[in-house]
């Protein structure tokens, strides 16, 4: 095997190792905020957790950060939440899925 190859092989190992670091905290992060949302929508217990969970499976494949928070704020429009308030707050929720993730790897 060349030095060539073993590069290759690392750059596509750590594009993996990247793109799976991305996915869990994407879903971590909208699990987040379907927990923020619904205690915003008056919602606890099963129903928190249910609506976090359909936020997360919900599309998985082809779901973007647009559609989450086109949901969300469209849940919260009725509660005066505007999706810039959504936007801010997923993008917390992220800031706070990171860490997480890397409190976990340790």
């Amino acid at each position: 095997m060349t030095t060539f190859d073993k590069r290759e092989q690392g750059f596509e190992a750590k594009f993996v190792h990247d793109e799976e670091l991305m996915f869990r905290a994407a879903a971590r992060s909208n699990k987040l905020l379907g927990l923020w949302a619904a205690s915003q929508l008056g919602l606890s217990g099963e129903a928190a957790s249910n609506y976090a969970t359909a936020l997360v499976t919900g599309n998985l494949e082809s779901q973007t950060i647009d559609d989450v928070v086109g949901k969300v704020s469209g849940d919260l429009a009725a509660r005066g939440v505007a999706r810039e308030q959504v936007a801010a707050k997923l993008q917390e929720c992220l800031h706070q899925a990171l860490a997480q993730l890397e409190a976990d790897r340790q």
